[in-house]
């Protein structure tokens, strides 16, 4: 019983760490996204106003 335990806390510990990490990639993915959500935009208005002219 006590190595099933010592087992089942380890693998709480593990995936505790793989949750850490998934969270650091979603805020990394996230702030990509914000930088390239500004650039297409800037991108976008600078074809536009070149299409006017």
């Amino acid at each position: 019983v006590v190595d099933i335990m010592r087992v089942n806390v380890d693998k709480v510990l593990e995936r505790d760490q793989k949750l850490s990490e998934l969270d650091d990639r979603a805020d990394a993915l996230q702030a990509g996204a914000s930088q390239f959500e500004s650039s297409a935009a800037k991108l976008k208005n600078k074809y536009w106003w070149k299409n006017v002219k």
